[in-house]
């Protein structure tokens, strides 16, 4: 067969018998990869005028960022490195956050791939290390941003605290089940750290030119870490300890990866290691105006605490309170109810069917009595549904945005973790509350 088309077509296959008697062979796009193009754009024109990427970086221009400055060492002619804006690392988490993206090289890859996160640096290059640091260094200044976000919200009158609903959510720790280990296993553990790492020491004084300068310090770290680690969880199994007596002493276990965080039930019935997070959240409008994270695994004695924070952090006691029965301790509603907030749980079950679970008894306070009696109005059962729609579901979202296993250990750093879905949740909440009043 002859090709009298005008340039030879290499890379065509025989021209196929088309079982329809039809003429010619199928016309079809190849593709074409060694094409050169020069394309004249800008990162500021691949990112549409409304892309959530612009709501995030406006919300880091309009803030006070100076406790950040005032942490970098680079100033003026003086020696040293620039340092990478604190606010592009402080959009990068917040909206990495909300694409439910939490390990620090993702975002890093996603900074040299993705349009988004390109625009955001702008030209910086921003490596994994630095954003690991920065994400848990800077709790206390996250929590301040909390603060400064709902108290603006409350001052432009788009959140009130009349209503705040709490709830707890057991979150997984990163720490092995494995990891736990009694008294005695522990002070082995012990042994075996610090003569880890008289050895490495030695090993190292031995021959100093083995490895290369990183990796020596690598491994003088990982074994000083370690030995941190253990000397911690010896620690708090002294202290769990002098909370028991007698055999239950010798059952306490602490873990050697995270010794802060114990062994919880979980939601589905499992036991594992975790953190109990406590969020606060105003109805209506689902901006979260309370965190705390803790190692307890019982709601129990949390209410007064979330309380109070309130009052610090807005100089204002919510005016009710809605939790589920996890924190109906009848201590906590009488601290509560002195400060004039009205709680809203349900009330447990009486142990014997034929009493009236809304009836007070005699050795309730007013403030209890108050509470059984109220929640027996339709008034309370009315109210109270909305602490499911409001708690339940800022909680479904932030397991939506990973939310669901911590990467970090200790409890400060969990904490910190936690504080940037509340800001990310806000930061979109606040933006929808503003755009509606407008």
């Amino acid at each position: 067969m002859t090709d009298d088309t005008l340039f030879p077509m290499s890379g065509y296959a025989q021209e196929p018998q088309d079982p329809f008697g039809r003429a010619g062979r199928p016309r079809v796009q190849f593709a074409i990869r060694d094409q050169v193009e020069l394309v004249m754009t800008d990162l500021d024109s691949l990112v549409p005028a409304d892309h959530q990427v612009r709501i995030v970086w406006s919300y880091g221009e309009n803030k006070d960022l100076s406790a950040l400055y005032d942490q970098i060492r680079a100033r003026g002619s003086a020696p040293g490195r620039a340092v990478i804006d604190p606010r592009i690392v402080l959009a990068l988490w917040l909206n990495a956050t909300l694409d439910g993206i939490g390990s620090a090289r993702q975002v890093a890859r996603l900074c040299e791939q993705d349009v988004c996160y390109k625009w955001i640096c702008g030209g910086v290059s921003v490596n994994y290390h630095t954003l690991s640091d920065f994400r848990v260094a800077h709790g206390d200044f996250l929590d301040h941003l909390l603060t400064q976000d709902v108290a603006s919200l409350m001052a432009e009158g788009l959140v009130d605290l009349n209503r705040v609903a709490q709830d707890g959510m057991r979150v997984r720790a990163s720490a092995g089940a494995s990891s736990y280990r009694r008294a005695p296993t522990l002070e082995e553990c012990l042994e075996e750290a610090q003569t880890q790492v008289v050895r490495l020491r030695e090993e190292l004084e031995a021959a100093p030119g083995e490895g290369t300068k990183r990796e020596r310090a690598a491994r003088a770290r990982a074994a000083r870490e370690r030995l941190e680690r253990v000397q911690r969880a010896v620690a708090r199994s002294q202290e769990l300890q002098a909370k028991k007596s007698g055999e239950d002493q010798a059952k306490v276990r602490v873990s050697t990866t995270d010794p802060e965080v114990p062994v919880m039930k979980m939601g589905d019935g499992g036991f594992r290691p975790a953190a109990n997070v406590e969020l606060a959240t105003a109805t209506g409008t689902q901006i979260i105006t309370g965190v705390e994270v803790t190692n307890r695994g019982s709601d129990q004695g949390e209410l007064a605490p979330m309380v109070e924070q309130h009052h610090v952090r807005y100089g204002a006691y919510p005016g009710s309170m809605l939790v589920d029965g996890g924190f109906a301790k009848q201590e906590d509603i009488d601290a509560v109810s002195s400060q004039g907030c009205t709680v809203y749980a349900p009330v447990p079950k009486p142990k014997k069917g034929d009493r009236d679970r809304f009836a007070p008894l005699p050795g309730d306070s007013a403030a209890v009595a108050a509470w059984r009696e109220r929640m027996g109005t339709d008034e309370a059962k009315e109210i109270y549904k909305e602490r499911a729609s409001t708690a339940e579901c800022v909680n479904a979202i932030a397991r939506n945005r990973g939310l669901r296993q911590f990467t970090v250990r200790g409890l400060k750093k969990i904490r910190a973790v936690v504080v940037w879905y509340v800001l990310a949740h806000n930061l979109m909440r606040a933006h929808h509350l503003r755009s509606a009043a407008a």
